[in-house]
């Protein structure tokens, strides 16, 4: 995902903690993201590694709380709703991630993306997570789930499949576009 279309889906995802709902999984609690998590977060998401497909830097524990709060304070556009969770592997009682969902057309359609810290790379969890989520979507009616994904990132490709999307013919600012279509 660029550093625009992260920042966009970033700046689109983040329902009132109480309105997004805690999602369980195997080994992960998806917890409605709260300002809160910013300092955790912070350490999860500090390695510059994580910004080679999305650009930018990572964010200062100061900086994330700023954008948590704006997330947290939901969309300004009630026809649009903000999904956001950390990712909490129990195991390890850690923070590891996020996953994010943009609620648009009525409900009809959700774009996603995900991230885990390197450190818990290479173990399932994102592919968990947004499983997780997508289940959650199509269990609230969402009809079309999209994810961009860097023509690139065969790791985020991977979670994009196993999550039931597919690849579509369009490119968007330098992405594939993802998806799927629920019956």
């Amino acid at each position: 995902m660029s550093e625009q279309s992260a920042e966009q889906t970033a700046g689109q995802t983040g329902e009132r903690a109480a309105g997004a709902g805690a999602v369980r999984t195997g080994r992960l609690d998806l917890v409605p993201l709260a300002v809160a998590h910013a300092g955790e977060m912070a350490e999860v998401l500090a390695d510059p590694a994580l910004h080679a497909f999305i650009g930018g830097a990572p964010l200062s524990p100061t900086e994330l709380r700023a954008r948590y709060q704006r997330l947290a304070a939901g969309s300004p556009d009630p026809a649009v709703t903000w999904l956001n969770w950390v990712v909490r592997l129990r195991s390890e009682d850690r923070l590891t991630g996020t996953v994010q969902a943009t609620v648009t057309d009525g409900g009809r359609v959700a774009e996603v993306a995900w991230v885990v810290g390197t450190a818990w790379q290479g173990r399932g969890i994102a592919r968990e997570a947004a499983g997780g989520l997508v289940g959650l979507l199509a269990a609230r009616g969402v009809r079309t789930v999209v994810a961009h994904v860097h023509p690139g990132h065969t790791a985020s490709a991977a979670v994009a499949r196993a999550a039931g999307l597919a690849p579509t013919d369009r490119v968007e600012d330098g992405e594939v576009r993802w998806e799927l279509r629920v019956a």
